[in-house]
């Protein structure tokens, strides 16, 4: 099973970043083999549709489950049309939210916000 988390930095310590369309990466940490891989998010750049963009790389990178703080409707929609289960995250590091999901500590995801979109315009 692979888990996706949107973080602010390249290690297990880092923060969860609160926004997972503009999160600078994202880890996918693979619960058999312990692997953690972070890859970059190339959608963080985009001047629209980042949270779409972000979730097809979730998608992409074959993941089970989506650890987010919170999480736009058309992001949202496309994480659950590839079957991946949406948990929202405790305060913490990366790693605390992974031992947390492992624990069976953490819950669904159940408030997905309309999105920001067009914010960069106003």
């Amino acid at each position: 099973m692979k888990i996706a988390i949107p973080a602010d930095g390249k290690n297990m310590e880092s923060n969860v970043c609160v926004s997972f369309g503009r999160a600078p990466y994202f880890l996918i940490y693979d619960v058999e083999t312990k692997k953690s891989i972070f890859i970059n998010n190339s959608a963080a750049a985009s001047t629209g549709g980042a949270g779409i963009k972000a979730a097809q790389i979730i998608v992409d990178s074959k993941a089970n489950v989506l650890i987010t703080p919170r999480l736009g409707e058309n992001a949202a929609d496309v994480i659950k049309s590839a079957d991946i289960k949406i948990y929202k995250t405790i305060a913490g590091s990366v790693k605390d939210n992974i031992d947390a999901f492992t624990a069976n500590k953490l819950s669904l995801l159940n408030e997905i916000h309309a999105g920001f979109h067009g914010r960069e315009e106003n």
